[in-house]
């Protein structure tokens, strides 16, 4: 498993984002060299966990359970493919394009060590907005990338590092549960019968998506 490229914004001002400045972040390019990692801070509050990143609406991303976003190269080749267009790393607005990770298929909670010193843990799925949709100019395109469920994972840093392009990717810790990134997904979107499974995944489940879970039970 490896880290095929470390990706930060270039901010750009669009008329297709919801934040307040209509500035975004989404659009990201690879990074050359070492990127700094650190836990952000807490939401609407602090950004991106990478240094040189850029968080347009701080109102819906960055924070601590959303200092990282991963996408799987794999997944990006399959939409690829399916768009009938070039996808770059970066392109879907994460800061870290994979390889050989399954990274829909990762568990709420699983951690991976990137490089020497950077651990991470996954903490939650991608949920799909109109700054993604604008950036990307594909018609339908929200309900399309709900439809798939292959989101990709916000991970939070639980012991900083710095990284590049190229670093392995180990995965140290894998949950006995069996949320997935995938399945909290389709529980907050499409299939909210799920959402009581989401608890299985305990203390490492992201706090909004604990709360649509505990309101679903407290409701059934």
């Amino acid at each position: 498993m490896q880290l095929l490229s470390v990706n930060l914004a270039r901010p750009r001002t669009a008329d297709y984002t919801d934040s307040p400045t209509h500035v975004t972040g989404i659009d990201k390019r690879p990074a050359d060299g070492l990127v700094s990692v650190t836990a952000p801070g807490a939401k609407g509050v602090g950004g991106s966990g990478l240094t040189g990143d850029t968080i347009g609406d701080l109102r819906h991303h960055g924070g601590d359970h959303q200092a990282v976003y991963a996408y799987a190269r794999e997944d990006l080749d399959v939409w690829a493919r399916e768009l009938g267009r070039e996808l770059t790393g970066g392109v879907f607005g994460e800061n870290l394009t994979t390889s050989g990770v399954d990274v829909n298929g990762a568990r709420i909670g699983e951690r991976w060590r990137i490089g020497a010193d950077l651990l991470l843990e996954v903490s939650s799925a991608r949920i799909p907005c109109r700054t993604f949709a604008g950036w990307l100019g594909e018609k339908g395109w929200v309900k399309t990338f709900t439809q798939r469920a292959t989101p990709g994972a916000y991970l939070r840093v639980i012991e900083p590092g710095e990284i590049r392009a190229g670093d392995p990717i180990d995965l140290v810790h894998r949950p006995g549960h069996d949320v997935t990134v995938s399945l909290l997904f389709r529980a907050v979107t499409t299939e909210p019968d799920l959402l009581p499974k989401l608890l299985d995944a305990g203390e490492a489940l992201h706090p909004e998506a604990r709360n649509k879970a505990l309101r679903r039970t407290a409701s059934s």
